[in-house]
């Protein structure tokens, strides 16, 4: 098994002084995500920690803490919300809430599409914060059913690849995952920018889908992305970002 494969931390270990690993939930070329407890806030919390061979990586340590100042300056109850970053020690991360519900992704793999009765109040809500999000200057760029959590309300998740919208609009290669990628994301232009359209794009008429980058059958609805566009996100590999 190669290191990328293999966990650093173990049920039980420290992650900082009374902070301990609970269970491992996911892992990426930068970060791994822990599923911890936290004895100051008596509760399960959710660790973004840095993968031991990248604390040398400056870019991995500069995504950290910038993903911890963007988190934190947002507050919207349909976003996650933050409880603080931890640059010093043998373990940087940042600290996130737990949230117990399913994501969409689960239930969509599970179940097939939502019904209206779902989808409606998903919609509402999902778009009170992207509305929130673009007053606040802000674009998610990776709305994906894997994105959102569902519960009451559901929670958007994930801000790891988010950019202010003046740095959105500078974007010159391809930032998101490939199936919910509007086209200018697949390739901007400074004709065509990147802004908050681009999260509109990804949210929840594709979201309520299970692949919303096949082709349509007879009876969707769904409507296929320009062949140009597949095409480019075919052809790249930084469509999809490593966490």
């Amino acid at each position: 098994m190669s290191h990328s494969d293999s966990w650093d931390l173990a049920p039980g270990d420290e992650i900082a002084p009374g902070r301990r690993v609970v269970e491992p939930l996911g892992r990426g070329e930068r970060y791994q995500t822990y599923l911890a407890f936290d004895d100051h806030l008596l509760t399960q919390v959710v660790a973004k920690v840095l993968r031991a061979d990248r604390r040398d990586d400056r870019r991995a340590r500069r995504g950290l803490t910038a993903e911890a100042q963007l988190v934190a300056s947002v507050r919207h109850p349909v976003i996650v919300r933050d409880f603080g970053v931890r640059r010093d020690g043998p373990w940087p991360h940042l600290l996130l809430e737990h949230l117990e519900g399913p994501a969409l992704s689960s239930l969509l793999r599970r179940h097939g599409p939502l019904p209206l009765a779902q989808l409606v109040p998903l919609a509402v809500q999902l778009g009170s914060a992207l509305h929130y999000l673009r007053r606040e200057g802000l674009v998610h760029l990776d709305i994906k059913p894997r994105n959102i959590i569902m519960g009451a309300p559901p929670r958007l998740i994930d801000l790891s690849v988010a950019h202010t919208t003046a740095r959105a609009a500078q974007l010159d290669h391809p930032v998101g995952t490939d199936a919910y990628m509007a086209p200018e994301q697949c390739r901007p232009t400074p004709a065509v920018p990147v802004g908050p359209p681009a999260d509109i794009w990804g949210s929840v008429p594709r979201c309520s889908r299970r692949s919303p980058a096949a082709a349509p059958g007879p009876t969707s609805t769904a409507t296929p992305r320009p062949s140009t566009d597949r095409a480019c996100c075919r052809r790249t590999r930084r469509c999809r970002w490593s966490r």
